[in-house]
């Protein structure tokens, strides 16, 4: 285990004070495993019965979902890089997606392909404006209502 303070562990101020400490955070918020495929199946059935919408960096696969939440899920071919590169690309669509799942109308299973290396290096906001585009061509972004910026 990376530490043992918790929330209840207790550190003394220079003045003999007592405050309780939370516990240590290690890492990012990540997306939770109900809105991601993850067998083999689910992304078959994407792929083969889904609408396929394409840029140059991205392919998605987009096929309605069994259940009423968004799934979704990332493949990186060998070509794009070893490990590391592949699990960086990865990494990086799977924040892009969990900041945007508010965004896309539930009941949908998504794969994301990607065609690219530049998905590694790019500026994260480059790569979120993808995405973006990506999902608004498959009619699947849903554009805020005016009572939701009030």
């Amino acid at each position: 285990m990376y530490g043992a303070a918790t929330a209840k562990s207790v550190t003394r101020l220079g003045g003999g004070e007592r405050i309780a400490l939370p516990p240590p955070h290690f890492g990012h918020a990540t997306m939770k495993r109900a809105y991601r495929l993850r067998r083999p199946d689910q992304f078959r059935r994407a792929r083969r019965e889904g609408r396929t919408f394409a840029t140059p960096l991205l392919l998605l696969n987009l096929v309605a979902g069994r259940q009423r939440r968004t799934r979704c899920g990332f493949v990186v071919a060998k070509q794009i890089g070893g490990a590391v590169q592949r699990n960086r690309a990865k990494r990086r669509l799977r924040e892009v997606m969990r900041l945007a799942l508010p965004q896309i109308t539930p009941g949908y299973d998504l794969v994301l392909v990607v065609r690219s290396a530049d998905v590694i290096e790019m500026p994260f906001i480059t790569l979120q404006t993808a995405v973006e585009e990506l999902l608004r061509r498959a009619q699947v972004w849903r554009t805020p209502s005016p009572l939701e910026h009030a």
